[in-house]
């Protein structure tokens, strides 16, 4: 069976059941993101850890949250936090090369969190990853520096615009949460 038609039949299942398989669908996905470092990033490498994905972009008004991204990754990481950034030229705001995005990051923020080359986070040419969040959870980015938090299990467990800062107390009272088992 293809992972696509298994994705849809477990789908269909959880749906009958409630949303009850969602979370286990999730666990069972191997997301895999290229790296701008090279080689590949992959959410199950993380799996039992909470996971920040947060689409993000070099010229937008919101890109100071990058201080905040890499403040939240700093604060939690010994505790299991993983905070990815996936740079995405969908709203025509990113640079023009995955080169010029890492310079960028490592000259004005410092950045050492884990980061994707740009990726699609919305419509027909979404990456996977994307595509699965917006059919199970209704979310689809709407505009840059949009969080989506992922449980230990995989599971979406909350959703969060651009104005929504990376140190507000409902991103990391939620980080807290998942940290202490909750």
């Amino acid at each position: 069976m293809s992972n696509m038609l298994r994705r849809t039949v477990l789908l269909g299942i959880g749906l009958g059941a409630g949303l009850l398989a969602l979370p286990a669908l999730a666990a069972q996905e191997d997301w895999r993101f290229e790296s701008i470092d090279g080689g590949t990033l992959s959410l199950k490498q993380w799996q039992g850890q909470p996971v920040l994905v947060v689409n993000t972009a070099s010229r937008c008004g919101f890109t100071p949250q990058y201080d905040g991204l890499q403040a939240l990754y700093d604060r939690y990481r010994d505790r299991g936090l993983v905070v990815l950034a996936v740079p995405s030229q969908d709203f025509k705001q990113e640079l023009s090369s995955n080169e010029e995005v890492a310079e960028f990051c490592e000259i004005n923020f410092g950045l050492d969190l884990p980061m994707t080359t740009i990726t699609h986070v919305r419509g027909p040419q979404a990456h996977p990853f994307y595509k699965w969040v917006a059919s199970t959870s209704g979310f689809e980015p709407a505009w840059n520096f949009n969080k989506i938090l992922l449980g230990p299990d995989g599971s979406v467990v909350e959703t969060f615009g651009s104005v929504v800062k990376p140190d507000s107390a409902k991103i990391t009272s939620r980080i807290e949460a998942l940290l202490s088992g909750g």
